[in-house]
């Protein structure tokens, strides 16, 4: 395990650019045919640590009804204003993201995964906290939803590291460009 560890957004998009319908549902991305797990244990095994919003956490707490905990074998931190108790998994907070997430890298360890969503997504571009972006394109149009990416205050360079499909998904894996 190293330090400097990578900040990595790791998600799923339809074809223009929505991560989920208006009403947060995600069938239209497992009516998808795949390969496999579409590259998601390869991803999983790279990274120790979890980072999402409570919006997201709420959501995955009531698709697994907390009785298996999805992330349960990594380090989790959601990041909500909320006063939240630390359960067994994960840790509450609202921290000056700057120095959380640097001291987060400089720990030994794998990489650090933002989960979503996608108000924490734009605070994390802004910034300038994201390292690398994988993002799985399905091919469907859902016409409106929850965007993969906010409109916000941020620019970002990307460099493209590699593009993988799986049957109808295509992975594109970037490099965030430091300025």
């Amino acid at each position: 395990m190293t330090n400097n560890r990578n900040v990595v957004l790791f998600i799923a998009t339809s074809l223009d650019g929505y991560i989920a319908t208006e009403e947060e549902r995600l069938e239209w991305l497992f009516e998808v045919e795949g390969e496999g797990d579409n590259g998601f244990s390869d991803f999983y095994s790279t990274i120790d640590t979890v980072i999402m919003g409570r919006k997201t956490y709420d959501w995955i707490a009531n698709v697994d009804n907390m009785e298996e905990y999805s992330y349960k074998d990594k380090k989790g931190f959601v990041i909500t204003r909320s006063s939240m108790e630390k359960d067994q998994y994960t840790t509450f907070g609202n921290p000056d993201l700057e120095p959380f997430i640097n001291q987060l890298k400089q720990q030994d360890g794998k990489k650090i995964w933002l989960v979503g969503g996608g108000q924490l997504v734009t605070t994390f571009l802004e910034k300038e906290l994201i390292d690398e972006v994988f993002i799985t394109v399905a091919p469907t149009i859902i016409g409106k939803g929850i965007p993969l990416f906010n409109q916000g205050e941020y620019q970002s360079k990307l460099q493209l590291e590699g593009v993988k499909t799986f049957n109808q998904f295509v992975e594109l894996h970037y490099t965030v460009k430091k300025k």
